[in-house]
């Protein structure tokens, strides 16, 4: 019986254990000889490396398990070397390890020889080196901008369940948006109900005329915040005292971080701007300019992809389910991807169904229609409308085409309600 599959070349097989200071190697020939090393994170230790590795007469296939960000170095060096690099699941190799010791015991050795028969199975991914495909910029860009707005959000959680609570209780019903910078200089200015009732009337409007910005009937608004203050139950702390100069600390950092924020933002727009892929996203309902630099910085190429299945997966938005004989569990996503590329499309799927007219907020609507007060299935919904916004977007940049819907035929008239004008094509 002859096979028309043509043998495996032999290879070299090469795993690396990565820890912040040594690293574990161990090296497995065509003959079933093996060779174990220890190395450490230097110029020195690396060129020793590439040079035995370069030594055998076969090519090599090396794997390692991403710890941290103690791999980037090295794996950036073996690409432009020019050896083939891949990634181990920790979750596949902490299943394998219990199948192969039948412990929990963890040590280096052991987990070099579990990357060496994840790594000879094929159960591993590309390394994807973010440097040499020139989008390591895009994501130390998007961390920078997730550290600053997670401690923003710190930050605001303190100033709302810890300060104002303390000093002035009635005026955090103002507090209506991430965004109000006029509240915060206006807290800067008067940080508690003694500082207002000291001016009267007239002064403090005039004072704090320019502070609260541009609005609607202001001077009934300041009128307000004065009555307000005048019956505030806050604790009657000086203005001059230590806890009002660290209450005003923490409002100056709070601005501080939204300066940044923005300065961000807009930066993200002018560094992305001229480039087709970025331009294809934008156009998404739901997607702004931070949410498109968050694709691209996670994700990379979306062409690298075969399938949008693929990218599903990538981002964990991929169905699992618990089945064992009769018993059959219900399908939920694995959320074995990147944690912040699917944030990123959650966020932007809840934006998209509070929109008047797309397609998103069309699929949400039919998804709730049989029981729209069912907060399960609301969940649901969202999370459905997160998965296709991820299947959009990858078709979007496969296709290399923008967003635009696709009119249907709809009454009987001819004319198109706005509800059906919905469904980008190719993408639906």
């Amino acid at each position: 019986m002859t096979s028309n599959q043509h043998p495996t070349p032999p290879y070299v097989w090469v795993a690396i254990d990565i820890a912040k200071h040594w690293n574990a190697a161990l090296v497995e020939h065509p003959d079933g000889r093996q060779q174990r090393f220890r190395f450490t994170h230097c110029l020195d230790e690396y060129d020793r490396l590439v040079n035995l590795l370069r030594s055998f007469s076969l090519p090599c296939r090396i794997a390692f398990e991403p710890t941290a960000d103690f791999h980037r170095t090295l794996g950036f060096r073996l690409v432009r070397e020019g050896f083939e690099v891949c990634l181990v699941s920790s979750v596949a190799g902490a299943r394998l390890r219990e199948a192969i010791f039948n412990s929990w015991d963890k040590n280096d050795p052991k987990d070099a020889e579990v990357i060496l028969r994840l790594l000879k199975q094929g159960i591993t991914q590309r390394f994807y080196d973010p440097l040499v495909h020139e989008i390591h910029d895009l994501q130390e860009f998007s961390k920078t901008y997730y550290q600053i707005s997670r401690s923003r959000t710190r930050l605001q959680h303190a100033l709302l369940n810890h300060y104002l609570p303390l000093y002035f209780p009635e005026i955090e019903r103002y507090w209506n948006s991430t965004r109000n910078d006029w509240f915060v200089r206006l807290m800067l200015r008067f940080p508690t109900p003694v500082t207002i009732c000291s001016l009267t009337l007239d002064a403090f409007v005039k004072t704090a005329w320019d502070l609260v910005g541009r609005k609607v009937n202001k001077r009934a608004q300041l009128e307000e915040l004065y009555e307000l203050a005048q019956r505030s139950i806050g604790l009657p702390v000086r203005e001059d005292s230590l806890a009002i100069e660290t209450f005003r600390l923490q409002l100056s950092r709070y601005r501080a971080f939204n300066e940044q924020r923005s300065a961000l933002e807009k930066r993200a727009h002018e560094l992305l701007r001229d480039r087709a892929d970025y331009q294809r996203l934008c156009s998404l309902p739901g997607v702004g300019p931070i949410t498109a630099l968050v694709i691209l910085a996670e994700a990379g190429d979306l062409r690298r992809f075969k399938h949008h299945r693929q990218f599903l997966k990538f981002c964990g938005l991929d169905l699992a389910k618990s089945q064992s004989g009769n018993s059959r569990g219900r399908e939920s996503l694995s959320k074995r991807g990147n944690a912040r590329l699917r944030c990123a499309l959650w966020q932007a799927a809840l934006t998209a169904v509070r929109m008047r007219e797309n397609s998103f907020r069309d699929k949400y609507a039919r998804y709730i229609t049989t029981d729209p007060d069912n907060a399960d299935l609301r969940r649901k919904a969202r999370t459905a409308v997160t998965a296709k916004m991820a299947r959009v977007a990858y078709a979007l940049i496969k296709s290399d085409r923008p967003y635009r819907c696709r009119f249907e035929q709809g009454l009987p008239s001819g004319s198109t309600p706005l509800r059906r004008t919905v469904e980008a094509v190719r993408t639906s």
